[in-house]
């Protein structure tokens, strides 16, 4: 194919000009038009069985780069835009970031869908088109605004498919219009789908921020991903969306097998439906509803369900293993609640124990657990990182797994590293090209031979100076984009996720105090540091919001402080993404990931970090200890009490009513005491909300249910020793190449190829 030539072609057919004529915005979408037709040109794979991957979330990030990359013209695009004097990097900001997932569940789920793609498996994404995303984040008065994040035009990746399916809702049916995204497989000539549902007729975006009526149905089914659920419209909001997608999702698995030309009482052999976290159980009952409307018995819709779904668990946090009042689910979708009443009846007649129970609770008040339907009715439950697995087999879910013990497995994630270092990281991908070949694209094992240039200086020396110009970059975008001024020559300290208080932001506050607290008393640092944090709050998460206001007060307070500021700085990116991520991860130096031990089931970002050659500072927590064991003690600062030490404190909490060890550390750990008590300090309070800081202090003094002060000094002292080591530029860089080198484990094609083995058998 001639890129040029057809780029030349859709440029006159648009805009009737030259493809030289074009701006950066009209270049994009005569770009987009370009890639898309591409895709589609693409056929899907052919196989027996098929997966379909549902899930509430899919942080795609922008696909320009991606999806060129994957359909082999991404050289050829770049030069042609050369010769226009126009770079793709320039073209591609023009591109707006889909609004489809928020944190590490839906940036997963993206990662997995590039790799089946590119492994050549038949399988397709099942979710919603959100219009307007979680939010925008906005920071003004140093705290967290939320307003509609809006993304789709007149022109973007979205297919129409002309399908529509009918979700019966308790209200009356809503139409649900199909649109797809297509999904091109590196190397592979193929296309997979990301299957988005809709509306017929959408609501418009609220005005002035995110609040709305909860009770417009169902105009506003596919406005926001996680509306607030602080109420009880908003938690019926939840379970409308839910069932909207896994009744459309279902009906459009169900007329794809007959389209195969197989027949419905042998869907197990032909299609797996990955449970993606415990959003769409309820495809469990509705597909049973569906199979028996198509002449199934109960008994056998049963049976063929059961082996159909599969699940995924993602989290050891009791809060995030969803339970619906009964009564919910009977409003949402009456039809739906005599199934369920009947798993749960089949469940209690085979199994005694009510901790297995799929419905609990006294008449009038039942509750339906999801994650029990998921176990019960799923012929596979997959843990997320080893540690994570093993928690859920002898801890959180042992009354399951003692009595369906092969059905319990692991699947550490990984993530796809075509796009966070090939595309984000272009120069030190280069590099790599150079040392182990190009194949570790699809090889990411090869990685490994990078270990041979330990001790090659002109290598490490390159490694650096990349390191040095994403760093400087990075600079220069946040001084673009933000204003914000910072110094490429320190130490860039990067904190970049949800903000939620078991990933403990509050404790890296609590380290940027102690530092501050240091400058002023005459402690000058061995070297400067710049402290970046990027993560959104959920609109009705208070203490996530205080935590972020604490971040912002402390920035304000260094910056108009000439004694501190030279040697500490305080970032925080607003509106975190994952355009953001790609220019923050590869100028990362140190990467914090100090969630609490047992907390974290796995986390991504640590690996998107160790691949770019940042060293990690984390608890021996999720993945970070598969890090640790691949890396050595040697390139990785470990830090916190053990996984097994924080679930004895919890079992302790259970028992007596109190975790008992806040007020020893506050009272009795001089080190301490003053950090927390900054909070009260009108040094700080006269940059914000005194109400706001008093009622985190009161949090982390009375409660601090994610153990920050447990770990606090010990995470002090390792960080100390991350920043003390990295003066040492040779000795930092070793530590750099081995990280990097280690990486290909944590490729989410080897993820995908262990589920396709031990899971799916595509």
């Amino acid at each position: 194919m001639d890129v040029k030539q057809r780029m030349q072609e859709l440029s006159q057919a648009k805009y009737g000009q030259e493809l030289s004529q074009c701006g950066d915005e009209q270049l994009y979408h005569v770009l987009l038009q370009f890639t898309q037709e591409l895709s589609q040109s693409r056929p899907a794979p052919k196989g027996e069985r098929k997966l379909y991957y549902f899930s509430a979330e899919f942080l795609i990030g922008k696909l320009l780069s991606n999806n060129l990359l994957a359909l082999g013209v991404f050289d050829q695009v770049s030069q042609v835009l050369a010769e226009c004097g126009h770079t793709l990097s320039a073209v591609e900001e023009v591109e707006p970031e889909p609004s489809l997932g928020n944190g590490g569940l839906g940036r997963l789920a993206a990662c997995f869908l590039d790799s089946i793609a590119a492994l050549g498996l038949p399988g397709d994404g099942v979710g919603l088109n959100y219009h307007y995303g979680l939010f925008e984040q906005k920071l003004e008065n140093n705290k967290q605004s939320e307003r509609p994040n809006p993304w789709i035009g007149d022109e973007s990746w979205l297919i129409p498919t002309g399908k529509e399916f009918e979700v019966p809702f308790g209200f009356g049916p809503v139409r649900a219009k199909l649109f797809d995204i297509a999904v091109p497989g590196a190397h592979t000539g193929i296309a997979n789908r990301l299957h988005l549902f809709d509306v017929e007729n959408p609501a418009p975006a609220p005005e002035g921020g995110i609040d709305f009526d909860k009770h417009d149905l169902p105009a506003r089914l596919t406005s926001f991903l996680y509306p607030d659920d602080s109420d009880e419209a908003g938690r019926l909001l939840r379970v409308y969306q839910q069932y909207f997608m896994v009744s459309a999702g279902a009906q459009l698995v169900l007329k794809e097998l007959e389209e195969r030309g197989f027949d419905v009482h042998t869907i197990s052999d032909h299609v797996v439906i990955q449970i993606n976290d415990t959003h769409p159980s309820m495809v469990i009952p509705e597909l049973v509803r569906l199979l028996t409307q198509k002449g199934l018995t109960m008994d056998e819709a049963v049976e063929q369900v059961a082996k159909t779904c599969a699940y995924t668990n993602h989290t050891i946090l009791a809060e995030a293993l969803e339970k619906w009042p009964l009564t919910f689910i009977e409003k949402v979708a009456p039809q739906l609640a005599p199934i369920i009443k009947e798993l749960d009846t089949r469940a209690k007649a085979a199994h005694s124990d009510p901790k297995v129970a799929i419905i609990q609770g006294e008449a009038g008040k039942e509750v339906v657990h999801m994650a029990h339907m998921d176990i019960h009715y799923g012929y596979s439950v997959n843990g997320v990182a080893a540690l994570h697995t093993d928690i859920l087999k002898s801890s959180e879910l042992k009354p399951f797994n003692d009595i369906y013990p092969g059905k319990f497995n692991n699947k550490t994630n990984g993530v796809t590293l075509r796009r966070w270092l090939e595309v984000c990281n272009p120069k030190l991908a280069a590099l790599l090209d150079e040392c182990v070949g190009k194949e570790w694209r699809c090889d990411p094992n090869r990685l490994n031979k990078l270990m041979d240039f330990y001790n090659d200086t002109s290598v490490l020396d390159r490694i650096q100076a990349i390191k040095a110009e994403n760093k400087r970059a990075l600079a220069d975008t946040l001084r673009r984009e933000q204003g914000i001024e910072m110094d490429p020559e320190s130490v860039f300290d990067i904190q970049v996720k949800r903000l939620h208080e078991y990933k403990r932001q509050q404790m890296n506050a609590l380290y940027v105090i102690r530092k501050y607290l240091d400058i002023k008393a005459g402690k000058i640092p061995e070297r400067p540091v710049t402290v970046i944090f990027g993560a959104k709050a959920a609109p009705a998460y208070v203490m996530a919001k205080h935590i972020i206001h604490l971040i912002l007060c402390l920035r304000q307070l260094i910056e108009n402080d000439p004694q501190v500021h030279p040697w500490l700085r305080v970032v925080m990116v607003e509106n975190y993404n994952v355009s953001w991520a790609e220019k923050l991860i590869p100028a990362c130096d140190i990467s914090e990931q100090i969630s609490l031990a047992s907390k974290e089931a796995s986390g991504t970002g640590n690996m998107k970090f160790m691949a770019n050659g940042a060293v990690t500072l984390g608890t021996r927590d999720g993945a970070n200890v598969e890090i640790a064991d691949l890396v050595g003690p040697d390139n990785i600062y470990s830090f916190g009490a053990s996984s097994n030490w924080i679930i004895e404190l919890y079992e302790q909490k259970a028992r007596d009513h109190k975790l008992g060890y806040q007020s020893e550390i506050y009272y009795q750990r001089p080190d301490v005491k003053p950090l927390v008590d900054f909070l009260l300090n009108p040094v700080l309070t006269q940059y914000g909300d005194a109400d706001a800081l008093k009622a985190l202090w009161t949090d982390i003094t009375g409660k601090d249910w994610f153990m920050s002060l447990l770990d606090v000094e010990s995470y002090i002292s390792a960080r100390d020793r991350a920043i003390h080591d990295y003066g040492d530029k040779p000795f930092w860089a070793r530590k750099m190449l081995v990280n990097t080198a280690r990486c290909g484990f944590f490729s989410s094609d080897r993820t995908i190829a262990q589920y396709n083995k031990d899971i799916w058998r595509l």
